[in-house]
């Protein structure tokens, strides 16, 4: 297809197979008729031009093209939505009109691609979403669930495609992204293979080093795991013949972030996490039989291994909004561990691959009452959260996306579906906002239950009021529902902003009574002076008595008088002063800060204290100074993903500065002598220096915090490794707040 100048050779090679592939999976949707027009539409872009590269040197077409096959294998959507991926950038090429393909193809796919034309607007200049217009994405999003699914698996195809891409700075913000915005949406949608490829490779161009050491481990111990569950499914298999039922079952090694949560969580080593993987039973069942063959297969399963009830999950009787239904279980294995084993049939099983696109199949229908609910209440939070900063609302908007939910009704008997961790004041602003507000409690089960009491799957609810109640600052540490905190904030302000303009007006009547007339310029110099960061803040105060209004007139004036006495002062060359810098910017210029730019004032970030040599980036502040950051550092990814826009590129220069500190963090066996040992070679390092430690010891286990100066990333390292040597350490780590 085109011209051969158009493809390198391995691309054109892809391009071949990925062409061939979709269209053997999905020429019989689209219709050969439309395949063989889009291809030529195609073809005859590409000889015009109007197919070219992005500003990133990324094939287009490429991407098109398995866009549409991650589409069509691994999410298996209608052929609105594969047609729209194929010929959008025909449009936004300029090669067609919408109108054009409207009348082509049909009003729905020009819908689609308004929509990917309106949401890929907000990435014209940079390949990340910049954080004023995430509003508008989700926004976009919101409009046809569908541009959310284009969306995610084409931001899945640019993740696969950027592994060897030349900017690093590039694969890391896109990365950042698809694991801040991306892989949470694909888990509400129920698309958790993607989910987990993008968190596996979000976490391979972000950590590396982790990625591949998780990856390296697993490996090694493949042979075993998978002997393991040959073992552990033998006589499971015969058992489940034996009963007469169709089956298919297998084992499943858990992605590699998933597995790094879990160590994080635990606090463990990769080999004493006990569920890297897990069993899947298949049932080939009538969908009228489903349930009951299920919980056949559990009972067959708990009578072999003794089951962990606290570890039940059942998503069989309740499923969750996106879809998913399964019977999770724990039970006590073969050499004495823990395997978790998933029970579902070959409906359900298509349902968790494909999410929401298999349940639209197997119920018939174009959307599902879950994903509605979820959608109107994204447009609820983003059409009335003008007041909330864009990054705030990415905060809210997560939060809902992973937690689970508890099922609740109302005495009439309706459901409805909060996350876990709600309450009853959730509850009350889930039904109407007026009714939130004026909660001041609810009957839960026929018991009175203050706003406070966190709701259990089953509970009845019926919410109290006063027309006395108005929403409280502590509300916020109540309620866990987004839309909730919303609401609450918006009554806040609103409250806020009536007292702070009776404090103003106080204050001008005041003013006014002594005729003084109030140079705006100066009054808000006042109020910057006294520590307000807002206006409203100061008077706010001023309305609640918290400020002297005869005070403040005061102070006006003697700052009035100053800056006028100051105004009339000459200035000569003899009197001048040289201003001070702080040493703490840039004294050594041993930085090199976004275009070679040198003696730029700089902090070293205290959460997690760079050093000479590390990979490092710089974020500008709000007072304007520049704080670094080591590229691993724990706030690096909200960084990047919320303030995109105030990220600069950061560099050591060939000096060398003064010395770093950084604390380590040493965990060992309480043996007689451990800490001398350790103190003794920090002692013996020439240029290193320890400045503080700190020893906490519990149950035979000691965990250390030295505080050291060393010249540079490879003189830590090399200290850290001759610190793992003592005998008794079992780990050496450079600490980090998050």
């Amino acid at each position: 297809m085109g011209e051969s100048t158009y493809f390198t050779v391995p691309e054109r090679k892809e391009f071949l197979v990925a062409y061939r592939a979709l269209w053997r999976s999905s020429h019989s949707l689209i219709g050969e008729d439309d395949f063989k027009r889009i291809r030529e539409m195609i073809t005859d872009a590409v000889k015009k031009g109007n197919y070219l590269r992005d500003e990133k040197g990324i094939n287009v077409l490429l991407r098109n093209i398995n866009t549409a096959l991650i589409l069509s294998k691994e999410v298996g959507l209608e052929r609105s939505t594969l047609i729209s991926v194929l010929i959008y950038n025909l449009v936004s090429g300029g090669s067609y009109t919408n109108e054009q393909v409207e009348a082509i193809f049909g009003s729905d796919i020009a819908k689609i691609i308004r929509g990917l034309i309106k949401a890929n607007g907000l990435y014209a200049k940079q390949a990340t979403v910049e954080s004023d217009n995430f509003r508008k994405l989700l926004l976009t999003f919101a409009e046809d669930v569908r541009v959310i699914i284009i969306m995610i698996a084409d931001r899945l195809c640019l993740m696969r495609m950027i592994n060897h891409h030349p900017d690093e700075q590039f694969r890391v913000n896109v990365a950042c992204e698809a694991s801040y915005l991306y892989a949470p949406l694909a888990h509400r949608l129920g698309l958790y293979t993607i989910k987990s490829e993008l968190e596996d490779l979000a976490l391979k161009y972000t950590d590396r080093p982790t990625f591949n050491e998780i990856a390296r481990k697993l490996n090694e111990t493949k042979a075993a795991r998978d002997k393991y569950i040959y073992e552990f499914i033998k006589p499971v298999k015969a058992k489940l013949e034996a009963a007469g039922l169709k089956f298919e079952i297998k084992g499943r090694t858990k992605s590699i972030s998933s597995i790094l949560n879990k160590i994080r969580k635990q606090k463990a080593e990769l080999e004493d996490i006990y569920d890297l993987f897990a069993i899947r039973v298949v049932l080939d069942t009538p969908e009228d039989q489903e349930k009951a063959d299920c919980w056949k297969v559990y009972s067959i399963v708990t009578d072999m291994y003794q089951p962990n009830p606290k570890r039940l999950k059942d998503w069989l009787s309740i499923p969750k909004s996106n879809g998913y239904e399964s019977l999770h279980i724990t039970v006590w294995g073969p050499e004495n561990r823990w395997v978790e084993v998933q029970i579902r049939s070959k409906r359900m099983d298509e349902i968790a691959e494909r999410g929401l696109a298999a349940h639209w199949k197997y119920k018939g229908i174009k959307s599902e009452s879950g994903l509605d609910d979820w959608l109107n209440n994204v447009r609820d939070i983003l059409e009335s959260a003008d007041a909330t900063g864009p990054m705030e609302l990415m905060k809210e908007f997560k939060m809902d996306l992973y937690d689970k939910e508890v099922f609740v009704f109302t005495p009439k008997g309706d459901l409805y579906k909060l996350p876990k961790g709600a309450t009853v004041l959730d509850f009350a602003f889930l039904i109407h906002t007026a009714l939130g507000s004026k909660c001041v409690g609810a009957k839960v089960n026929d018991k009175n239950q203050p706003i406070k009491y966190v709701l259990k799957s089953g509970d009845t609810i019926e919410v109290l009021t006063s027309p006395s109640q108005t929403p409280k600052q502590d509300w916020l540490n109540i309620v866990a529902t987004s839309k909730a905190r919303v609401k609450i904030k918006q009554a806040l302000n609103e409250a806020t902003y009536k007292e702070a303009e009776f404090g103003k007006e106080l204050l001008q009547r005041r003013f006014k009574n002594r005729k003084i007339d109030v140079d705006e310029a100066i009054m808000m110099r006042l109020i910057k002076k006294t520590g307000y960061k807002t206006v409203t803040d100061f008077y706010y105060d001023l309305s609640q008595e918290k400020i002297d209004v005869n005070a403040v007139i005061d102070s006006y004036l003697d700052l009035d008088r100053k800056e006028n006495e100051e105004s009339t002062e000459s200035r000569t060359a003899e009197n001048y002063v040289q201003p001070h810098f702080s040493e703490e910017f840039g004294k050594e210029d041993v930085l090199v800060i976004d275009q070679n730019l040198k003696g730029i004032d700089y902090k070293l970030s205290k959460c997690c204290n760079p050093i000479y040599g590390d990979d490092i980036f710089g974020f500008v502040s709000t007072q304007g100074s520049i704080k670094i950051h080591r590229m691993d550092c724990p706030n690096a990814l909200a960084l990047r993903t919320r303030f995109g826009y105030r990220i600069v590129k950061a560099r050591w220069s060939g000096k060398q500065g003064s010395q770093y500190a950084t604390v380590l963090r040493v965990v060992g066996n309480d043996d007689i002598g451990i800490v001398t040992n350790i103190t003794s070679i920090i002692s013996k390092e020439k240029n290193i220096a320890m400045r503080g430690i700190s020893i906490d010891s519990n149950d035979g286990l000691f965990q250390g915090h030295i505080t050291v100066l060393v010249d540079d990333l490879s003189a830590l390292n090399a200290l850290m490794k001759k610190l793992k040597t003592v005998k008794g350490v079992k780990s050496v780590d450079r600490v980090t707040l998050s």
